[in-house]
């Protein structure tokens, strides 16, 4: 199942279920489309569900040079343009969803709604800061998923570890103030014990105009997998119907005439 495109010097894979409005699933630093795999399914009930896999992720193949977040953007971008080939809904979990959000940002005409799952905008919301980028470690948990489908063979996996790990020590590296930029419709989404902290969360929250805040109680960055129901039933809630008129509003309260 799935198939490639050739995006730029990427040549990407995705998989694609469903009908409906366009819906991209933005998987995390490491991993790859199997992440989303109790996720999937659900939201394909309701949507067009594409699952493209970045550069030195999953099936698609790892490009000379660095990774960044704005070069994933950029093929981002490019997929949005050549494969969806309209405005679609963007979901992603942890480096995915910095990755959607710059999308947002910067072509705010391709983003219908954005759903941002456990990716803090800057290195000071970092729970764990002492935490080492253990490559030997990290390739030891994840190395053997990546080499079932990877093109590279898993031997290339500490090459990839390391690039992400060069990435994380300095990205992402954005302001609050900036979040501004972000004027689509957004549900920013975190467990309660997660890799970036609440009060990170919460200013996330506080500097994107149009946001819904959900925290999904006993679970930690993995959500999505822990529990996959519940995470499901609020993205689909948010995905599928408007806002409700609210009693007691502050936040969202109307500005006096």
């Amino acid at each position: 199942m799935g198939e490639y495109v050739q995006l730029g010097a990427v040549k990407t894979w995705y998989d694609e279920q469903g009908a409906g409005t366009p819906l991209v699933l933005m998987h995390g630093g490491l991993v790859d489309a199997r992440f989303f795999a109790a996720n999937t399914p659900a939201l394909a009930e309701h949507f067009h569900v594409y699952t493209p896999e970045r550069r030195g992720h999953g099936h698609t193949p790892d490009v000379e040079g660095p990774i960044s977040y704005q070069l994933m953007a950029d093929d981002t971008i490019a997929f949005l343009e050549t494969v969806v080939g309209q405005p679609a809904d963007l979901v992603g979990h942890s480096d995915g969803a910095f990755t959607a959000m710059l999308v947002a940002m910067q072509r705010p005409e391709l983003v219908n709604r954005l759903v941002l799952i456990s990716g803090g905008f800057n290195k000071s919301g970092e729970a764990g800061p002492e935490m080492e980028w253990d490559v030997p470690a990290i390739t030891q948990f994840l190395g053997p998923a990546y080499g079932e489908v990877s093109p590279d063979g898993e031997e290339h996996f500490p090459v990839v570890a390391t690039k992400i790990g060069e990435m994380a020590a300095k990205e992402p590296d954005l302001q609050a103030s900036e979040l501004s930029a972000v004027t689509a419709r957004t549900l920013i989404m975190f467990s309660d014990d997660d890799l970036v902290t609440l009060a990170h969360s919460v200013e996330m929250y506080d500097n994107i105009a149009n946001a819904e805040f959900a925290v999904v109680p006993g679970t930690s960055h993995f959500l999505t997998q822990e529990k996959p129901d519940l995470v499901n039933k609020l993205v689909i809630d948010f995905l599928t119907k408007d806002p409700v008129p609210t009693i007691a509003a502050i936040r969202r309260a109307p500005a006096p005439e």
